[in-house]
């Protein structure tokens, strides 16, 4: 069984998002829903698989849901469906070569969804999520480039 890139995927309905957002809960933190639902302080996991069936979370609970999951997803789709990108913010820090690495990656694996999906070859939704994931990294290195003059602390953990 081959191993799911977790930065690449990129969820094509609330209901995927959802799914993505339990898939990676169980894959990265041997989370099931139970201990979801448990995380998020609610009394029945039957609710959360609901929601999941479904498609409809309410709003408050989005953010406990991803942060009991570990993951976004449902917050990334929100932003994608309304035409929005979503990048994770800068701190003006140096680019490492492992940074560049994965734009030059992301870019080149768009490129090639561009150029197999006008080859009849690629599904519109994988071309788009391709799209997105280049269009989101280079958004990203030119903000870090604008705030370069002026870092700001790391305190994030390594």
């Amino acid at each position: 069984m081959t191993t799911r890139n977790w930065k690449r995927a990129q969820p094509t309905s609330l209901r995927n998002a959802l799914e993505l957002c339990k898939d990676y809960a169980k894959a990265r933190h041997n989370l099931s829903v139970e201990r979801i639902a448990e995380r998020m302080g609610l009394t029945d996991h039957w609710t959360v698989y609901k929601w999941i069936q479904t498609g409809r979370i309410p709003a408050n609970l989005i953010r406990p849901y991803e942060a009991a999951c570990g993951i976004d997803y449902v917050t990334r789709w929100l932003a994608a469906s309304s035409g929005r990108l979503l990048i994770d913010i800068p701190t003006g820090r140096i680019a490492t070569a492992a940074d560049m690495q994965e734009l030059q990656t992301v870019l080149t694996t768009a490129v090639g969804q561009l150029l197999q999906f006008h080859g009849g070859k690629a599904e519109a939704h994988d071309t788009l999520a391709a799209i997105q994931q280049a269009t989101e990294g280079l958004a990203w290195h030119h903000r870090n480039v604008e705030k370069h003059a002026q870092p700001e602390l790391d305190f994030q953990e390594v």
